[in-house]
């Protein structure tokens, strides 16, 4: 006779009459989808270095990281994308040299006038009345873009500035060579803009530093994260998310089990891009490509194409997590101005080939996502291999093995270990039982369109003790992910008329 299992109620010993209940939970998966930013803070910012901390309004992040830093137009950006996204942020310490260029305006109208320059795709404006001097509107200048915020979508600069003698002076928030990418432009496609032919940029301090990822990286331990999101893309970055992410001694590994991926960007043409990216072989890192000369730096670019598809990738129950990508829109990302710098086909084939990200640009001059892919190219021995190409495959394993330990968990644990168990003991597991479990769990996961062909698992995945440690039980699970739908080919055959 089967018996009944009790957690709390003791089996035996209890004999003065009561009627008892006690409650357990059967289990229920939730995933928890966590997003970290790592970035520089401003030093008006509250938030400790390398101490991961939630933020869930712009005003805190402005608070927390300084306004105008880069961590706080990171997030800002995410919640663009992704308005609901738990987000923490990370501050990595500065290193190297802030860089610095001079606005030097050579006149202003008799009559006045009004001013355009844009800093990193941002507007600033400065109006000039009848008879003022250079160094009245260099100063106006100077004002505006200290006090700038984009009232729709909370931007601010990543600049500050001073004005003497008809010079405005701007220094870059932080130090460090990805500080260059910030873009200075004088729109000439305004009429009347006063700027034009008497505003000159020149760059003064050039920046230099990249930052030490490790302490910021260790300090988020195996805590939840669905994705980490830095700008930085060079080789000891590179570096230290691999690192962080192994799967032999990382996030990934078989004694962690915490997971997680890297977001970064990378800045370059064609040749700097594939170079990049065949010299990288991570199934955990994404690198977006970013233009060299476009306005927004690559801090946003990170930030914005990790928040618009987080929610997707973490989705394992509607399948989300396995769709195509193409055509979604980054908010806060626009096309270049210059057009040529655009990658057409070819070009994105390419890169895709290489381990790099690719985008595209609508109709509209807005920046869509092309393809996302991992910079895994080649098996242990060299061999091509594809399987973690699309960022869908580590979403899918992070995502369906996070349900199948949940399930194994409610119904495998705490459990004794027999190979057959005849007296039906609740307490008491049997290698055909786990295996019943992973099978289950499989289907549900096939419901969910993570992984598909459940006949097939069923009849291939293996369950067994292990002959050396009869405590222990070894499987075999043959996976089958769900593949997005990248390319339709038909052959259109024409007629003059059906014979």
């Amino acid at each position: 006779m089967a018996g009944i299992g009790f957690n709390n109620i003791p089996g035996s010993g209890v004999i003065a009459p009561l009627m008892s209940f006690e409650f357990n939970s059967a289990g229920q998966y939730d995933s928890v989808s966590r997003l970290y930013l790592v970035g520089h803070k401003a030093a008006a910012g509250t938030l400790a270095a390398n101490t991961p901390t939630i933020c869930t309004s712009l005003a805190e992040a402005t608070m927390l990281a300084g306004a105008g830093s880069m961590l706080r137009e990171m997030w800002r950006i995410v919640a663009l994308n992704a308005p609901a996204q738990e987000t923490w942020l990370v501050a990595v310490t500065e290193t190297g040299a802030a860089p610095t260029w001079t606005y030097t305006l050579a006149s202003v109208p008799a009559a006045g006038g009004t001013g355009y320059v844009e800093i990193c795709g941002e507007r600033v404006i400065v109006t000039a009345a009848a008879g003022d001097t250079v160094t009245i509107v260099a100063a106006a200048l100077a004002a505006a873009i200290n006090a700038y915020s984009n009232a729709l979508t909370g931007a601010m600069l990543p600049v500050t500035a001073t004005a003497a003698a008809g010079v405005v002076t701007l220094t870059a928030r932080h130090a460090g060579a990805i500080m260059a990418e910030i873009d200075h432009s004088i729109p000439t496609g305004i009429a009347g803009n006063i700027f034009v032919g008497a505003l000159t940029v020149a760059s003064v301090t050039p920046a230099s530093g990249v930052p030490s990822l490790a302490t910021a990286l260790a300090a988020i331990g195996d805590d939840p994260c669905g994705a980490m999101v830095a700008p930085w893309a060079d080789t000891a970055s590179l570096d230290a998310y691999q690192a962080w992410l192994s799967d032999v001694a990382g996030r990934w590994a078989w004694s962690r089990q915490s997971y997680g991926h890297a977001w970064c960007c990378n800045s370059g043409n064609t040749s700097a891009q594939t170079t990049l990216g065949l010299g990288r072989n991570d199934r955990h890192t994404s690198i977006i490509a970013r233009p060299a000369t476009h306005q927004r730096p690559s801090w946003l670019w990170a930030a914005g194409f990790a928040g618009r598809l987080l929610p997707w990738l973490s989705d394992t129950t509607t399948g989300n997590v396995s769709r195509n990508q193409t055509g979604l829109v980054v908010e806060g990302i626009e096309a270049p101005r210059d057009r040529t710098a655009v990658w057409g086909y070819s070009a994105r084939n390419t890169l895709l080939g290489a381990g790099i990200s690719t985008w595209t640009a609508t109709a509209d001059g807005r920046v869509a996502v092309d393809k996302i892919v991992t910079t895994y190219r080649t098996g242990p021995t060299g061999q091509p291999d594809s399987v973690f190409r699309d960022v869908q495959s580590v979403y899918q394993l992070a995502g369906g093995f996070g349900y199948m330990r949940e399930r194994l968990a409610s119904e495998q644990g705490n459990k004794a270990l027999m190979d057959s168990n005849p007296g039906a003991l609740e307490a008491v597991t049997t290698p055909a039982d786990i295996k019943a479990t992973l099978i289950h769990g499989y289907e549900a996961l096939e419901q969910r369109g993570v992984f598909e062909d459940a006949a097939t698992f069923a009849a291939s995945v293996i369950v067994r003790r292990n002959a050396a440690n009869p405590a222990r039980v070894d499987m075999f699970l043959p996976m089958d992910r769900v593949n997005p739908l990248d390319i339709l080919a038909g052959n259109a055959t024409i007629y003059a008329q059906y014979i």
